[in-house]
């Protein structure tokens, strides 16, 4: 199993940024990755500066958005719905897509549920449960 460390995570995103910005040849995860930072050009500053960001910490608590993490989700969602796991994700994704006409968008729905889930195994201290994600997509659809 993949387990790359936060300066892994964090060097992947600067370099794919500089590497695109260099006109350099980008491998397809860093095609994905360039594409979800080309939506969140509020993010680029930071790309910019890898001495300033590669250790700085983001405090949740006083309202900060990791950029990693982040982008990181965004990242996960793409390769979720791809396989269609958690199963049936892809169907409430076309659906989120179609409610709200935006597909960014969409997909900040469903980070909000993929980060929802996470939060309550970490506050459970149990795995993560897919049903919790999707019962959220749906919660969100209007269907619980």
């Amino acid at each position: 199993m993949f387990n790359p460390s936060v300066n892994d995570v964090r060097n992947f995103f600067f370099d794919t940024f500089a590497k695109a910005n260099q006109q350099q040849a980008l491998s397809d995860l860093e095609k994905m990755a360039y594409s979800v930072i080309m939506e969140h050009p509020e993010y680029q500053v930071v790309l910019r500066d890898r001495e300033k960001y590669l250790n700085y910490n983001w405090l949740p608590d006083a309202g900060e958005t990791n950029p990693f993490l982040h982008l990181s989700m965004h990242m996960s969602i793409w390769e979720q719905l791809s396989i269609d796991q958690p199963m049936g994700i892809k169907a409430l994704y076309l659906e989120l897509c179609e409610q709200f006409g935006d597909e960014h968008e969409a997909q900040h729905q469903v980070l909000d549920c993929l980060a929802e889930m996470v939060w309550q195994a970490q506050y459970n201290n149990m795995q993560p449960d897919p049903n919790i994600y999707l019962s959220c997509l749906r919660r969100k659809l209007g269907k619980e």
